[in-house]
């Protein structure tokens, strides 16, 4: 490791804005900006109590709740958990070992319920179950550090270090969907397709339904040709004519039945309106293929690099505001990129608990991890990312040998809020969303 700059003087201290005069506007702002909650006078330094035993037990019974509901959506939710602890460990370890000054690694976030202090750091658990934080002092030049502590705030480290730490974090989830997918990989195996179509759900009353087709089916062969996928299906169906009478080969449990299908046409509006049409949701047929180490080492980095390479994509058009006001009023069906919360995911995960059991959860859980470890790295505050970004400017504008930069953050303070808003409106959105239009609904 790069040795550590030597640290500028003290920044300004400001008027008493960390007391209990502090407004609420001021004491969020202030949490943002150092990525977690700050050390303030009027906060007591440990918790527990009634009101801790009121609030743990009421978390326990969400969580009972939830698992009474569907026990795959909470083995689900407890393997999240486990990925957001394991992320501020990330963050929680490489300051540690920098040298930084960690005070505080509390589990969620808002009121304390219970906490105990080892040592210089404050460990807890919160009420809202919102994430977690691990809080390093002196994240910019707002936060406020006694002098004594100032060598060992995160502002006062070498770029290196602290690029290290503040990415820690999104490399854990890395880690974590790396031995995820590899131990999926080298137990159950790999889903590969199987060169068959099954069809997922037949609309009751549509022409597949009237004659005779039912979920789950083999489609073996449609008007004498064999489907290799459930593109090539669609392209089949549709290379008729609305009234035609098909004659549709399928497997189901074992057995070969012959069915014949007059096509109906298409209602939907869409490129397909009109269309000759089956009223069937189909998928391409997946089984899992057993992998040696070495290919599923192989499978492993190739599949998250594809996996990396979505992601990136995802985060575009999920923060775009255009495509979240076009799957509020209907007119977007791209999944990916619809803003969703842990409701959605979760029930969505148990309905793929029911169908691949522990396999399609562990697979869930490292898209997740991918996802949130590329979301995290976003380059604008309260992201992980934006805190990089600030020190990568810093280092810009630092000449060598020279005194250290330190930005002023007071000056990203609108920018954030901007951010926060969006983020609160994506949330409210994928929140409406997952209620009203359950993804798998």
């Amino acid at each position: 490791m790069s040795q550590t700059l030597p640290p500028p003087p003290p920044p300004p201290v400001p008027p008493a804005s960390s007391a209990a005069g502090e407004s609420g506007y001021q004491k969020f702002r202030n949490e943002m900006l150092a990525g977690g909650a700050s050390d303030q006078s009027g906060e007591p330094d440990l918790a527990g109590g009634p009101r801790a035993i009121v609030g743990l037990l009421g978390i326990v019974a969400l969580l009972v709740l939830l698992g009474i509901a569907s026990p795959w959506a909470l083995l689900f939710v407890l393997g999240l958990l486990v990925c957001v602890f394991l992320h501020e460990v990330g963050h929680f370890v490489t300051a540690r070992w920098t040298g930084m000054k960690a005070t505080q690694f509390f589990l969620f976030m808002g009121p304390k319920l219970w906490s105990f202090r080892r040592g210089e750091t404050e460990y807890g658990i919160r009420l809202l179950p919102l994430g977690a934080f691990v809080r390093i002092i002196g994240m910019n030049n707002l936060d406020e550090v006694d002098p004594a502590d100032e060598p060992r705030a995160y502002r006062n480290q070498s770029y290196p270090r602290r690029m290290l730490v503040i990415t820690a974090g999104s490399l854990m989830h890395m880690i974590i969907a790396v031995v995820l997918l590899f131990g999926l990989y080298t137990t159950k195996g790999r889903l590969e397709e199987t060169g068959r179509v099954e069809v997922a759900v037949v609309n009751p009353g549509d022409p597949a339904s009237e004659g005779g087709m039912r979920d789950g089916d083999i489609v073996l062969s449609f008007d004498g040709v064999t489907p290799a996928s459930s593109e090539r299906y669609i392209e089949l169906v549709q290379s008729h004519s609305p009234g035609d009478i098909v004659p549709v080969v399928v497997e189901r449990d074992g057995q070969v039945l012959e069915l014949e299908i007059g096509l109906g046409s298409n209602p939907n509006e869409g490129p397909a309106f009109g269309k000759a049409y089956m009223g069937t949701s189909s998928r391409s047929e997946a089984d899992y293929q057993q992998l040696g180490v070495g290919e599923a080492a192989s499978r492993t980095v190739t599949d998250l690099t594809g996996a990396l390479g979505q992601a990136v994509g995802g985060v575009v058009k999920v923060l775009n505001p255009v495509n979240v006001y076009e799957h509020l009023v209907g007119t977007n069906e791209d999944l990916g990129s619809r803003p969703t919360t842990v409701v959605g995911v979760s029930r969505f995960s148990g309905l793929l608990g029911d169908e691949d059991g522990l396999a399609g959860i562990i697979a869930l859980l490292a898209g997740v991890n991918v996802f949130v470890g590329v979301i995290n790295l976003f380059p604008m505050l309260p992201f992980d990312g934006g805190h990089a970004a600030i020190a990568t400017y810093e280092r810009i504008r630092t000449r060598r040998g020279g005194v250290p930069y330190r930005a002023d953050v007071s000056k990203m303070v609108p920018v954030a809020m901007t951010m926060i808003g969006l983020l609160a409106f994506m949330f409210l959105t994928g929140l409406y969303l997952d209620i009203v239009r359950p993804i798998g609904g």
